[in-house]
């Protein structure tokens, strides 16, 4: 058995599980979301540094990090593109 992560038994705050049901329920392996969209689903402004920092999505094996369950308990990693303002989730093959 393979043991999980932190971010995988980490609870996803609850402002953020909007974004992580969005991309349960998405059928395609790659979904890229600017980050107007990503605030739309939140209803709130992403952090400074989601805008201005790649390792914010990173970083998600972190345990601190409650935010990047969102992505990794939908099962993605997260690629920022800041200069375009998007973001790559992706699952793994």
């Amino acid at each position: 058995a393979v043991p999980q992560t932190a971010p995988h038994r980490c609870r996803v705050p609850g402002e953020y599980q909007s974004l992580q049901k969005y991309l349960e329920e998405r059928y395609a392996s790659i979904v890229v979301l600017t980050f107007e969209q990503m605030e739309a689903l939140l209803g709130f402004a992403l952090p400074a540094p989601a805008c201005s920092e790649a390792d914010w999505w990173t970083r998600a094996a972190a345990p601190a990090h409650a935010y990047s369950a969102a992505w990794t308990k939908a099962g993605r990693t997260a690629t920022p593109n800041l200069p375009a303002g998007i973001v790559t989730f992706e699952r793994p093959a």
